[in-house]
């Protein structure tokens, strides 16, 4: 299920990342790679902040949809 789909506060792992070559690599640069652990602090108004590899990155709704999780 894509990353919008989650719940605050859940850890989920990284299954895939979609969409074209560009918006892949800027999302495994900001730590969004297979097997990561991501988990949603908050989402406002679409957009969405998350813990990634130990860091906290914001992101919008049109970039969390790219992200697969299981």
């Amino acid at each position: 299920m894509p990353l919008t789909m989650v719940r605050e506060g859940e850890p989920n792992k990284i299954h895939r990342v979609t969409g074209k070559e560009k918006i892949k690599r800027f999302l495994e640069n900001l730590g969004f790679v297979e097997g990561a652990v991501v988990t949603v602090v908050s989402v406002t108004g679409g957009n969405m902040i998350v813990n990634v590899k130990e860091s906290r990155v914001a992101i919008g709704k049109d970039m969390a949809n790219k992200i697969m999780v299981v």
